[in-house]
Formats: C-alpha cells, sequence, structure tokens
C-alpha cells in the first residue's frame, strides 16, 4: 500500500497534503461551505413563499431562519473544543452527514414544526463544517501557501453567497420550496464521499471535555445573541435580561477555564496579542459589513425606489468583487505582514461606504455598482490575511479553537451590526440609511486602525511552523 492510500498518521502530513490528494480535500472543504452558504441565502430569500405554502405568520416563519442561526450559535466553541479532543474529521464528516439529512428533512416537512426542527438538525450539522473549516484548511495546506487556501476558501463563499438569490429565484420560478432544500442532497453526498478518502488525519490532544463548561458557552452565546435581536425587534426589558445572562454566564466560563491548558472558551489564545487583535479587528469589521449589507436592500428599494430585481442585481458588485480579490489578497497574505493589508484594505472599504452614504435620491446605477465594487474589494483584501493571521497564529494542536473563534468573531459583528440596523430603523425609518451607512464607513475605520495596530506588534511572523515562515 503506497503513502497516497495509506492512512496517514498524526505527524505525516505535518505541513499539508501532498498533491494531488491537497486537490480532493480542497474540494471537499469548498463543496461543504459552498452548501452551507447556498442554504443560508436561499433559506433568507424563500422565506416569504414557505411560510405562505404552510400557513405560517411572517412573525412565526422567521424562526426558519432563527432556528438555524441559533444552533449554530449554541454550538460553535463546543464543537471546535472536542475537534482539537478527538480530531477534526470526527466533528466535521457527521457534519456533513447532519446537514445532508436535515436538508432531506426540511424538503419533505409537511408543517412549520417539521420544517423548524429539520432546521435544527441541519444548524447542527453547520456547527460542525463551520467550527473545523480553518483547521482542516490549516491541515491541507503547507503554511506557506495558507493565505492561499484561505483566500480560495473566501472566493467560494463569496460566490456562494452571490448565486444564493438567483438560485433561490431560479428555483422557485419552475419548482416548488421544497427543492431549494434538494438541491443539498447531491452536493452533500459529494462531500462526503470525497471527504472520507481527502481530508487529512490529524489526532486530537485527549484532554477531557468539559461539559460545564460548554454548557455555560451554550448560555453565553445564545443568551447574548437571541438577547440582542430580540432587545432590537421585540422587547427591550426581556431582551436585556437574556443580555444579561449571557454576560454572566461568559464570566463564569472564563473564571473557570483560566489556568486550563486547553480551554473551551479559547483564553489561552485570546492572550497572544497578534491573535486577540486580529479577533477584534474581525468582529468591528463585520459589524461594519452587516450594518451597511442589512441597510442598503431598505436604501434602494424604499429610499430610491428600485424594484426587488434591481436591489437583487445592485447588490451583486459587492461579493464578486470580494470573491476576486481575496485570492489575491491571501497569496499576498503568505508574503506581507496582515496588519498591513488588512489596515489598507479596511480604510478601501471605509471609502466605498462613504461614497455610498452620499449617493443622494436620485444616483445612477454606474454610480452605485461602482461603490459596491469598491466596499467588496476592500473587504476581500482584508479577510483572507486577517484569518491567515487568526489561524496561524494559535499552536497547531488548537486549530480547531482558533477556527471556532474566528466564526464566532464574525457572528458576533454581523450580528451587532444587524440589531444596530433594527434599533435606528425602529427609532427612526428607512430613511435613516445614508447615516447608518455613514456610520459604518466609522467603524471600517476604526477597524482599520486596529489592523494597523498590529504592525506594532515584534514580527514572531519569522518564527518557524514545521519549516513555513509564518508573517503576521
Amino acid at each position: 500500500m503506497n503513502r497516497e492510500t495509506a492512512a496517514p498518521t498524526a505527524h505525516e502530513h505535518q505541513d499539508g497534503l501532498p498533491v494531488p490528494r491537497r486537490y480532493w480535500s480542497a474540494a471537499a472543504i469548498w463543496l461543504a461551505l459552498s452548501m452551507a452558504v447556498l442554504d443560508g441565502s436561499i433559506a433568507n430569500v424563500a422565506l416569504p413563499t414557505i411560510a405562505g405554502d404552510l400557513g405560517a405568520s411572517p412573525a412565526t416563519s422567521v424562526w426558519i431562519v432563527n432556528a438555524y442561526q441559533l444552533t449554530i450559535t449554541i454550538l460553535l466553541l463546543p464543537l471546535a473544543a472536542y475537534g482539537d479532543r478527538c480530531g477534526y474529521r470526527q466533528i466535521y464528516i457527521p457534519g456533513l452527514v447532519f446537514f445532508t439529512l436535515g436538508s432531506l428533512g426540511c424538503a419533505l416537512s409537511h408543517s412549520l414544526t417539521d420544517l423548524i426542527g429539520a432546521r435544527v438538525f441541519q444548524g447542527i450539522g453547520a456547527a460542525c463544517i463551520m467550527s473545523m473549516n480553518a483547521a482542516l484548511v490549516r491541515a491541507t495546506y503547507p503554511a506557506d501557501m495558507l493565505g492561499r487556501g484561505i483566500g480560495y476558501n473566501a472566493l467560494v463563499l463569496s460566490m456562494s453567497a452571490a448565486a444564493g438569490p438567483t438560485l433561490a429565484a431560479l428555483i422557485l420560478s419552475v419548482a416548488s420550496w421544497p427543492w431549494l432544500f434538494l438541491i443539498n442532497l447531491p452536493i452533500g453526498v459529494a462531500a462526503v464521499v470525497i471527504g472520507i478518502k481527502a481530508l487529512p488525519h490529524v489526532e486530537g490532544h485527549g484532554h477531557p471535555f468539559d461539559w460545564i463548561a460548554a454548557l455555560l458557552s451554550a448560555a453565553m452565546m445564545g443568551c447574548t445573541v437571541f438577547g440582542a435581536e430580540t432587545f432590537a425587534r421585540e422587547s427591550g426589558v426581556l431582551g436585556a435580561a437574556l443580555i444579561a445572562v449571557g454576560i454572566a454566564a461568559g464570566a463564569l466560563l472564563v473564571r473557570r477555564e483560566w489556568g486550563d491548558p486547553a480551554p473551551l472558551f479559547p483564553v489561552d489564545l485570546l492572550k497572544i496579542r497578534i491573535f486577540s487583535m486580529s479577533i477584534g479587528t474581525s468582529t468591528v469589521s463585520f459589524a461594519a459589513q452587516m450594518l451597511a449589507y442589512v441597510t442598503l436592500p431598505f436604501l434602494f428599494q424604499s429610499v430610491l425606489g428600485r424594484s426587488a430585481f434591481e436591489t437583487g442585481l445592485l447588490m451583486t458588485p459587492w461579493p464578486l468583487a470580494l470573491g476576486v480579490v481575496a485570492p489575491i489578497a491571501g497569496r499576498l497574505a503568505d508574503k506581507v505582514r496582515a496588519g498591513l493589508i488588512g489596515g489598507v484594505g479596511l480604510a478601501i472599504f471605509a471609502f466605498g461606504l462613504f461614497m455610498l452614504s452620499r449617493l443622494g435620491t436620485h444616483p445612477a446605477t454606474l454610480d452605485i455598482v461602482w461603490r459596491m465594487a469598491v466596499c467588496g474589494a476592500g473587504f476581500g483584501l482584508f479577510q483572507s490575511p486577517n484569518n491567515r493571521t487568526i489561524v496561524s497564529s494559535a499552536p497547531r494542536q488548537r486549530s480547531g479553537a482558533a477556527g471556532g473563534m474566528l466564526a464566532t468573531a464574525r457572528l458576533l459583528g454581523q450580528t451587532s451590526g444587524a440589531v444596530a440596523v433594527g434599533v435606528a430603523f425602529h427609532l427612526s425609518s428607512v430613511r435613516v440609511g445614508p447615516s447608518l451607512l455613514a456610520a459604518s464607513a466609522v467603524a471600517a475605520l476604526v477597524a482599520a486602525g486596529l489592523s494597523l495596530l498590529r504592525l506594532r506588534s515584534p514580527r514572531t511572523a519569522h518564527r518557524r511552523e514545521e519549516g513555513a515562515t509564518i508573517l503576521d
């Protein structure tokens, strides 16, 4: 049996997988990522259609989305820690199976309750995929190609996000809504088959799993995120109470895990300056992104008078530009410090957001398109290098925790941005859109400043990891 077909040990491929197995592993990761992203965007677009067919009110039908997102929120950090303990494949491949079976359950649902239950099952699978994604990318690519690998991931993610609404519209024009979920089946099966043969084998550290910490983490994330959304949309009192419970659970979690060598909540990684600053930069930048991304459709339709179809087209240049720039930025990050690339990218992002806030009441289509493309290009220039730094600055045996924290920072930032828009619309109206875009530009500048501050860190970037230079 040759080395390519034999099951590798934990140390057989310390610096990435050999070719062509590396390509197959990347294909499995891309299939899983595209499936999860497509499903999220498709479900959002099709929500009114599904609600009408099942006879559900708009308020209750929102749980088709909320159940999925809340499940991911609660499970991200515990699954990331468990993956470090038992190995990434042991979380990722079952997650692919859960997601695929959950998609089938969604398609076969005949009531809102059935569909919400199936979405929870999907959410479990998506949390498995998202928590292990970055760790598997790190194990797949050599260290001096890690930025390139993360850039490719960003390309797949942005293209999937851009294609989601169009694909949903096409499917609904010729078929019923269950087919929105059935399209996941061939993708999921292909990802499982390829993943079993190609994904890297990485043994876990074997430390005991702290179930109490997992419960505290679930309470911290679930109560904080759901409380913030409740505060913005329904009840300020209930939302504030849930946020307080989440903060208290977080304090207990940190106190419990402060001296743990492999904590579920990665306090050990947050003590690494470059890691914590990169996480902070990511959180603020994603808040700025979501602040704009939620505001723009309302601005285009309610203020500028564009149709829903036009709005969909006008939103597309952003992810397209991101998808073009992200792989280039990933390659650049293997040679240039992420603090510099990210700072420049976020400054460009802030410029694009500011120009969007100055559109006026009768802008030409081209005026909107180039501004959206600038935003996407700037964010793409930042995202891949920043993600590379987060993953590579953690010890290799803590890659799962680093990836889980990366996904958590993105989630917290996006939630903060969406909540800010909800509160602003509640207190004012959709005509506050230009002011919200200006605020998002300020947030992007703050993130740019945080990114540039990383240049003051000593270039521990010159330490070596399995023979490759890490530039952080």
